[in-house]
C-alpha cells in the first residue's frame, strides 16, 4: 500500500471467489484429472491431459473461454461436456470435504460484517459451483448476495458487478479479487479495487491498477479500520 493511497470506508465489499476466498486448486486439480480421464473414455479427447498450469492460469475467465485455452483443439461438444463434468466432479469434491478456503477468510468476513459492511460475491463461475463452495464452507449466510455469471448470463464481470451495484443500490464498494477481470470490474464501475496477491494463479501485471495490494486476506480488517 502506497503512502499516497487514502481509502474511503465502503458500504459494501464485493469478493471474487476463486483465488480470493477459495483455494481453488484444493478442489479443482483432483477433478481436473478425472475430467480428462472421462473425456478420453467417452471419445471427446485424445492425448495427454493438458498441463494443470494451463487451467490454473485461466481461472477468472468465463468457463467457455477457459476451455478454449486449456484444449483449443477440442470440439465444441467436448467443451460443453467438460462444463458438465467439471461441475459434477467439483460438487462431488465439495461433498467430500477436502477443499479449503484461504486462512482466516471466514473469521475476517464475520468481523467485517459485524462492523456493518455489506458483503457480496461476484464470480465468473457457474451458479451451482459458486454457491456450492459458499455453502460447503459455511460462509453463505454472511453474504447479502452471491452473484455468478452462470446465473445471470453476463458477458463479463464488469456487467455482473454493475448489475449487483444497481440491484442493491450501492454507491461505494471495494472490489476484492485476484485477476485482471476483478480490477476491470471495479474500475469500470467506479469502485475501489483491492488486489489479492496471494493466490499466484495470474501474472503480477494482472493486478496493475489496483488501489491496494494485499498479501493476506486478514489485511482487509486493518484497511477498513484505517480508511477514512
Amino acid at each position: 500500500m502506497s503512502k499516497e493511497t487514502v481509502l474511503k470506508k465502503p458500504e459494501a465489499m464485493i469478493f471474487d471467489m476463486d483465488g480470493t476466498l477459495f483455494q481453488t486448486e484444493t478442489l479443482l486439480l483432483p477433478a481436473y484429472q478425472k475430467l480428462f480421464d472421462t473425456l478420453r473414455a467417452e471419445g471427446h479427447f485424445e492425448g495427454e491431459t493438458p498441463p494443470e498450469e494451463r487451467m490454473l492460469g485461466s481461472l477468472g475467465m468465463l468457463l467457455e473461454d477457459i476451455w478454449k485455452v486449456v484444449m483449443p483443439e477440442a470440439s465444441e461438444a467436448a467443451h460443453r461436456r467438460a462444463d458438465e463434468l467439471l461441475l459434477q466432479l467439483e460438487i462431488e469434491g465439495l461433498d467430500q470435504g477436502s477443499s479449503q478456503l484461504y486462512p482466516h477468510v471466514k473469521e475476517t468476513l464475520e468481523a467485517l460484517k459485524e462492523q456493518g459492511v455489506r458483503l457480496f460475491v461476484a464470480s465468473n463461475g457457474l451458479e451451482d459451483y459458486v454457491k456450492g463452495v459458499a455453502f460447503a464452507h459455511e460462509i453463505m449466510p454472511l453474504f447479502e448476495g452471491v452473484y455468478s455469471a452462470g446465473q445471470y448470463k453476463t458477458p463479463s464481470k464488469v456487467n455482473l458487478v454493475q448489475l449487483l451495484l444497481e440491484k442493491h443500490r450501492i454507491q461505494d464498494a471495494w472490489m476484492v479479487g485476484d485477476r485482471s477481470s476483478d480490477v476491470e470490474a471495479g474500475k469500470m464501475n467506479g469502485q475501489t479495487v483491492i488486489g489479492c496477491a496471494y493466490a499466484g494463479f495470474g501474472r503480477d501485471e494482472e493486478l496493475a491498477g489496483s488501489d491496494v495490494l494485499i498479501s493476506d486476506f486478514t489485511e482487509l480488517t486493518r484497511l477498513y479500520r484505517e480508511a477514512d
